[in-house]
């Protein structure tokens, strides 16, 4: 296994050791790019578990996020006909490569999870629990582009979960849509711009070659680059 990006090669070494990653998901972890897709390494915030370096909670947030998320473990081709709910049950029949994708300090919660008020029921995809940024991690499947109204349902969820199941020593919650493609233009003129809990990362569910993950990896680099020209503060999307 060779990585010749020393920053990188010093994130596998400090993560495998911490994580107790196996020789197998060591390969996997390179072979996706992970330290690349961390969105905190394209902001150039450190990734390091033992950084002295005091985060935000914001740069914490998003030392932990990905884009995209590569979930070809599940062998579900990447069909316009796969369900949500095939996803999501894929998802929790491997759950523990599932938490491998998603990063450090994760921990599964709940599947379509109920929260009620008084005049309705609402059901939450995924539920995670986060011990390292110490908040609960609502994730919303699409299988579709990104649209306004998964923002807003996301938006709502949170905002319910934060009121109804939060606890008083929690961080605020984090809500994510993984998403089968993003419309920048959406993503722009949206809350993403300006809420600090809410993120949209693309997924795929086959594992692309090198060149393509290189490519995307790239994509998204040079959009940042841009924001950061104009001056715009950048926004986890």
């Amino acid at each position: 296994m060779r990585e010749d990006d020393a920053d990188a090669r010093q994130y596998y070494l400090t993560e495998s050791k911490q994580q107790n990653w196996s020789v197998r998901d060591l390969k996997r972890q390179i072979q996706t790019k992970t330290y690349q897709r961390l969105l905190s390494t394209k902001q150039g915030t450190s990734t390091e578990s033992n950084t002295e370096i005091q985060l935000s909670q914001k740069e914490k947030i998003l030392s932990q996020l990905k884009d995209p998320y590569i979930l070809e473990f599940l062998n579900i081709s990447e069909d316009p006909s796969t369900q949500e709910r095939d996803i999501e049950s894929a998802l929790i029949n491997d759950l523990q490569k599932f938490l491998l994708e998603l990063g450090s300090g994760f921990s599964f919660v709940a599947r379509q999870m109920r929260i009620s008020t008084e005049t309705s029921h609402f059901y939450l995809d995924l539920v995670f629990y986060n011990y390292l940024l110490k908040c609960f991690v609502v994730i919303d499947l699409k299988t579709t582009k990104l649209s306004h109204q998964d923002i807003g349902q996301i938006d709502m969820y949170v905002r319910m979960f934060d009121d109804l199941k939060r606890g008083d020593d929690d961080n605020p919650t984090i809500g994510i849509i993984l998403c089968a493609d993003k419309d920048e233009t959406i993503v722009q003129y949206s809350v993403l711009k300006e809420n600090e809990q809410l993120f949209a990362s693309k997924y795929r569910t086959i594992l692309p070659t090198e060149a393509e993950l290189t490519a995307e990896i790239q994509r998204e680099r040079q959009k940042i680059e841009h924001q950061l020209e104009r001056g715009d503060e950048y926004t986890a999307t």
